[in-house]
């Protein structure tokens, strides 16, 4: 196949996970002989074409167009913050440049032919509608995550690319059959609908990576020390529920005094989660590490850890949990409401591999946490089945494969 590839974050520039993601893809994509040609912001010093690893990139430079959005946008946009403002006006003007160069030089006047179109989120959502218009293709739009989940109400901007995305392809791919439902709930076509999860790179999240010695200078080095350790990551918000696992933290101390909680991102929370840990008088057993890390420094988080724990109240996939499960590492999620993380933890049987909670009460997680921590025997166990979870189910070859066979439905 000749794939249209819009996924707006590629290398250098990420945001979330999509960058990630869309890398992981087309260069596999490639590697399987398809032709790749992917469209992404310019971080603003990055070439404008280029090759990486078979796949072709264009990042096309934009220009500042934030004081002419309240010409062009609807009145929701316009109460924006201005660096909200500031972030819609250089998605606008990506997708208008990538659907225009697409469209007029390379198909009209390079004489490119391109299979299908491939759109990631409403980040991408008006550049594959137009391409789509223009070139008479087939559309393929993925959904992540949904306006709904990620901000409550929302914008209605937002939600209109969403649906308008849907509507214009000929099949959505989401990432779990949760967030599927939700998709279903909220209007939108069930025929239209696949699910393929997400997955992660085995053989770079793999628990013999570092050596003992590695790992406990690394403890060190975070001030854990050899006190067993809860580890959180992700984005400091309502949604991902690190105030809740702070509220945890007493009722886990009272049956594991020692017991350390470590917790990596950032976010708007930050401000109530320092005066939580001072309100609670858990100094001494929380470390907060307000910042990004490179992959490597991450995989040494993971590596660290007893237990990860995820309470997330809205979750359509959940990547750091896939991780932790990769590294072997025993987990406890939030299994309420739209979660992906429900589908990827075993939560009783055989195959267990952590426990599902409600990301609402603190009680109910400082339960789980009790009990792995306790039981060492318990959390090797967990941690063996979340690895030959990752390996048979959510690995990066067989996304990239139960993908590849979505877009040949919708050329065939």
């Amino acid at each position: 196949m000749n794939i249209l590839y819009l996924p707006f974050e590629f290398p250098p520039y990420f945001v979330g996970g999509l960058g990630t993601y869309a890398f992981e893809m087309a260069r596999r994509f490639a590697r399987m002989g398809h032709s790749v040609t992917v469209f992404a912001k310019n971080p603003g010093d990055a070439i404008t074409r280029d090759l990486v690893e078979g796949v072709e990139v264009h990042r096309p430079l934009t220009v500042n167009a934030v004081d002419l959005l309240p010409l062009m946008v609807p009145e929701d946009v316009k109460r924006w913050p201005v660096e909200s403002q500031d972030y819609f006006a250089q998605v606008w003007m990506y997708n208008i440049l990538s659907a225009t160069k697409t469209v007029n030089l390379l198909v009209r006047t390079d004489k490119r032919k391109f299979d299908i179109i491939v759109a990631h989120d409403w980040l991408s959502s008006m550049a594959g509608i137009l391409c789509k218009r223009e070139l008479n293709l087939p559309f393929v739009f993925h959904l992540h995550s949904v306006e709904e989940g990620r901000s409550g109400d929302g914008s209605p901007t937002i939600k209109n690319f969403e649906r308008l995305g849907a509507r214009t392809a000929k099949l959505v791919v989401t990432v779990s059959y949760s967030m599927r439902d939700q998709l279903i709930s909220l209007g939108y076509e069930e025929r239209k609908i696949r699910v393929v999860y997400n997955g992660v790179d085995e053989q770079k999240y793999d628990p013999g990576r570092f050596s003992k010695k590695q790992v406990e200078e690394f403890r060190e080095k975070i001030g854990v020390g050899s006190d067993p350790m809860i580890l959180f990551i992700g984005r400091l918000s309502w949604v991902k529920g690190a105030d809740t696992l702070v509220r945890a933290m007493p009722t886990i101390l009272r049956e594991v005094p020692d017991a350390k909680l470590v917790i990596l991102g950032k976010g708007d929370q930050e401000g109530l989660i320092t005066s939580l840990v001072h309100q609670l008088g858990i100094q001494n057993a929380v470390r907060l590490h307000y910042r990004y890390v490179s992959e490597d420094e991450r995989l040494l988080y993971y590596a660290a850890c007893d237990v990860a724990i995820f309470p997330s109240k809205y979750e359509p996939f959940g990547i750091v949990c896939t991780e932790a499960m990769s590294m072997g590492k025993p987990v406890i999620v939030g299994a309420t409401g739209i979660s992906g993380l429900r589908e990827q933890v075993v939560h009783a049987g055989p195959d267990r591999c952590g426990a599902h909670v409600n990301p609402y009460d603190p009680y109910d997680i400082a339960k789980f946490a009790v009990e792995f921590l306790q039981d060492s025997q318990l959390r090797q166990k967990l941690g063996e089945n979340a690895r030959r979870r990752v390996l048979e189910r959510f690995t990066l070859d067989r996304v990239a494969d139960e993908t590849i066979k979505i877009y040949e439905e919708a050329i065939s």
